[in-house]
């Protein structure tokens, strides 16, 4: 089965969705799976994974009941609030949800750079694995020396790292986010999405090679077996469409075993998130 293990969607709203500033205009509509499932078909991909991009449980409601209407939607990245006093009862109500394989919470948007290390987030992240839940960590590349602090506390829990850590590519900064990327990805327990590429390089004039280095990096890091690929779309629209979003990673990976691209393009998705194949 191949996956593309992050995309999104949303009705969009000016205000909730306030991220979405005036240059990324292309995604100011709504976005829903009767978009994205000719996408998929268009490229030769059977199913995705849903991610939140609200902070809400409305949100992880919301992608819940388009998972239930389409098979293509193997599962559900969602969000509950891993702060709260109550995070349990909430994680066991969340709980009889089967597409629902994990949580996310915007951190590059907190003011806090230390957010990860927060005593209130640690106790709820320490849940998530009693309940077989996944944590999708979404940072900048400045977060990653916290981020390795972070997932030290958790050795039994599964981590994903997003978009590659978000390293500045149209700026060509490499050193610091490389010495990070190599850091948390001595951990066995966590994962890396080749993901969110050109939305940190320069959306207009990229070409496949402004790639190259950040993806040297983390295959030689994680490894072919910790590594899955993600469109990210729409939010990929701002600098690409599906395909070529898409393209950069199977060009990279085109010497490839057979084997290694099943397990970048769908198997590690597949077994990272537990999702029914």
């Amino acid at each position: 089965m191949r996956v593309d293990s992050h995309q999104h969607f949303w009705h969009y709203h000016p205000l909730r969705d306030a991220w979405i500033a005036d240059e990324m205009a292309v995604l100011k509509r709504d976005f829903l799976p009767a978009d994205l499932l000719p996408e998929l078909r268009g490229n030769g991909v059977d199913a995705c994974v849903a991610v939140q991009a609200d902070q809400s449980e409305d949100e992880t409601r919301f992608l819940l009941d388009l998972a239930e209407k389409h098979r293509e939607i193997a599962g559900v990245v969602g969000w509950a609030n891993l702060l709260d006093e109550n995070v349990e009862e909430r994680l066991e109500y969340f709980s009889q949800f089967r597409k629902l394989r994990g949580f996310r919470h915007i951190v590059q948007a907190e003011a806090d750079d230390g957010f990860l290390m927060r005593k209130e987030f640690l106790r709820g992240v320490g849940m998530l694995s009693r309940f077989g839940f996944t944590y999708d960590i979404l940072i900048y590349a400045r977060h990653l020396p916290v981020a390795n602090q972070f997932v030290q506390q958790f050795p039994d829990q599964k981590f994903v790292l997003d978009h590659i850590g978000k390293p500045q590519i149209k700026a060509r900064e490499l050193h610091e986010w490389s010495r990070g990327i190599r850091a948390i990805a001595k951990h066995p327990n966590v994962w890396c999405k080749v993901s969110g590429l050109v939305t940190e390089a320069d959306w207009k004039r990229w070409t496949p090679d402004d790639f190259r280095p950040y993806l040297d990096v983390v295959f030689e890091a994680f490894g072919i077996e910790r590594l899955m690929f993600g469109s990210d779309w729409p939010v990929c629209l701002v600098g690409g469409t599906y395909a070529r979003v898409k393209a950069i990673v199977e060009d990279y990976t085109q010497s490839f075993p057979a084997i290694d691209k099943e397990k970048i393009f769908g198997r590690n998705a597949v077994r990272f998130y537990g999702l029914a194949a």
